[in-house]
């Protein structure tokens, strides 16, 4: 089979921990075993976030002058070299000297009228508490806004439109290498409808939905979307709470889940299963081999009617 795993923040840094590479090269090298074990027996494309990343590094780069504060576009094509080579050594101790792994700096195309642009919505860079957070939005121009208990920067996340890079992953592939690919989204860029050229723009996509893009145009079996929690739930976090074991995407779409958690992978998940011909997982880090075989996670498919609970 051919599968996309889109690994969730989590698998980068555990939240709360200090943004070392010591920390993050812990949390990689325990999400590269479920990842290898998928590797031995199919063909992977593994994609990753990069909030926390690419918000330190705006956060280094503002530091020194005005003048050299990066762009988001440059600052995600940093993340996607320092994120890729990182799973690209864990990965590649996993597997040994005989499956070559790659990672491919990706550029995704949005829209530039994408209202998203006018209302920043995703997170990124450390976490703060209220008065802090208002204090740098008044000095450096931040929109803020809460994320759990504590209150971080977003930014810009327009919807991912296509991948501008599938003639490599392909060749790729076909050569039986892993490929790393669409960190953090992608690098996001814009088309020019006269001249065709394509350009950088000030903004972060979401993983997940660049993920099930990805999955799409290089017409994947199988999207997975891992995350810290088992699945999807109904009611999550309150005593009524129930998991999905199976969801028609339609009969999913009706339902409302947090636009901040686990919406934009329901999201992602359920636009898969209904534009491919393959099905989609959500669930634990260390559940891949379950979950392609449907024994846990949320399976998101045109096969299933309605929604099955545990």
């Amino acid at each position: 089979m051919r599968i996309v795993v889109a690994l969730g923040g989590n698998a980068i840094l555990r939240r709360g921990e200090p943004m070392t590479v010591a920390n993050q090269r812990a949390s990689i090298a325990a999400a590269c075993g479920p990842l290898a074990e998928l590797a031995a027996e199919n063909d992977l494309v593994v994609s990753h976030g990069n909030g926390p990343q690419v918000g330190l590094l705006a956060l280094q780069a503002a530091a020194y002058d005005e003048v050299s504060s990066y762009p988001f576009d440059v600052l995600g094509a940093q993340t996607e070299g320092m994120i890729g080579y990182l799973i690209e050594q864990e990965l590649g101790n996993q597997l040994g000297n005989d499956r070559a792994v790659a990672t491919v700096l990706t550029r995704t195309e949005v829209l530039a009228d994408d209202p998203a642009f006018e209302h920043p919505t995703k997170f990124v860079g450390p976490v703060y508490d209220r008065a802090r957070a208002f204090q740098l939005a008044d000095e450096r121009g931040w929109t803020v806004k809460a994320d759990g208990q504590y209150f971080r920067r977003v930014v810009p996340s327009p919807a991912p439109q296509r991948i501008l890079h599938l003639q490599p992953i392909e060749w790729l592939l076909a050569q039986r290498c892993v490929v790393i690919c669409a960190g953090g989204g992608g690098i996001p860029t814009t088309r020019d409808p006269l001249t065709g050229q394509v350009s950088g723009v000030e903004a972060v996509i979401d993983k997940d939905l660049a993920s099930g893009v990805l999955a799409r145009d290089i017409g994947a079996d199988t999207l997975i979307i891992a995350t810290d929690v088992p699945g999807v739930f109904v009611d999550f976090g309150s005593p009524t709470q129930r998991l999905i074991t199976s969801a028609h995407p339609d009969a999913l779409d009706a339902l409302d889940f947090a636009a901040g958690s686990i919406g934009p992978k329901v999201a992602a998940a359920s636009a898969f299963a209904r534009e491919a011909y393959g099905d989609a997982y959500i669930g634990a880090l260390n559940d891949f081999t379950n979950m392609v075989h449907g024994k846990s996670g949320t399976r998101v498919s045109r096969s299933v009617v309605g929604i099955e609970f545990a």
